[in-house]
């Protein structure tokens, strides 16, 4: 099993002379990849605009997003997706995310009372076939659309996330890979194991390299407190935190272990606290985890 590490490095404000930087010094210490993740609501990078910065700036290295597909037409979003990879060269890996629960955001999103996961259930088939050069009616009435310019990658995956049961059905009916986040070890490979069964049931088999963790860790036990504050819903006691959340190398190390026992062998690294410098926090990632890539 190919043990592989992204960090996400488009945290905070866009800046993009910072963001170069950060970019560059990754690929130059060896991570698989680059993360982005789409938070509208929050002060962050766009994940689309700061791919196509990255894309322009390095060579190797994967470049992965959490996209929220809603906020534009679909055939906008596909068209958008499929240049986005072919900037990089083949190199984006795309999870689809419903977004935060924010009745603001969902309000800007133009989402409000309606079922995000249906919407998924129904815009990812429209997707797969945009992107393999098939003709979609995706409004009624309106004439059915191919795309001009197609994906690098043939095809191109589509990972989802979410810990809930229909979630988990849904990643195992549609999607290529798993990607969630802020489970223990124990329900990390209870979900692997259920996305699989909704696999089989559909006739169809996720790659088992295909499921990872996004995971926060704290440098110092004080940035644990950062964590509770971001949790929803919060876990019921601290050591369910803990389990989700690592304090330290040591214990950073420890979980990935635990995690790569239960089948998982993709992860997405980032700090729960403010980071005072890039470079001293990527030597310090490099230095507690690159060994373990395989």
């Amino acid at each position: 099993m190919k043990v592989r590490f992204a960090v996400s490095v488009a945290l905070g404000p866009p800046d993009p002379t910072h963001l170069a930087e950060v970019v560059t010094e990754a690929e130059a210490l060896g991570f698989d990849t680059l993360w982005f993740s789409d938070v509208p609501s929050l002060p962050t990078t766009d994940p689309v605009l700061g791919v196509s910065l990255a894309a322009a700036l390095t060579t190797r290295v994967k470049l992965g997003v959490n996209l929220i597909p809603f906020g534009s037409q679909p055939y906008v979003f596909a068209r958008q997706v499929a240049q986005l990879d072919q900037f990089s060269r083949g190199r984006l890996l795309v999870t689809l995310v419903p977004g935060l629960d924010l009745p603001g955001e969902r309000a800007a999103l133009g989402v409000t009372g309606r079922h995000r996961g249906r919407m998924l259930d129904a815009l990812i088939p429209d997707l797969r076939a945009w992107w393999a050069g098939e003709e979609v009616r995706s409004t009624p009435g309106v004439a059915p659309l191919r795309l001009a310019v197609l994906p690098r990658q043939d095809p191109l995956e589509i990972w989802l996330g979410g810990s809930g049961p229909e979630a988990v059905q849904r990643a195992g009916k549609m999607a290529d890979g798993w990607l969630g986040s802020l489970v223990s070890p124990d329900r990390a490979g209870a979900i692997r194991a259920r996305i699989n069964d909704a696999a089989d049931e559909a006739g169809r088999q996720i790659d088992p390299e295909h499921f990872g963790l996004s995971v926060g860790y704290a440098r110092v036990a004080t940035d644990i407190e950062r964590a509770v504050r971001l949790r929803r819903p919060r876990p019921q006691s601290d050591e369910d935190l803990t389990e989700m959340i690592p304090v330290g190398a040591q214990a950073l190390r420890d979980l990935f272990r635990r995690l790569v026992d239960r089948g998982l062998s993709k992860f997405v690294v980032r700090p729960i606290a403010p980071v005072d410098s890039w470079s001293d926090e990527l030597a310090w990632l490099a230095d507690t985890l690159l060994d373990l890539q395989n």
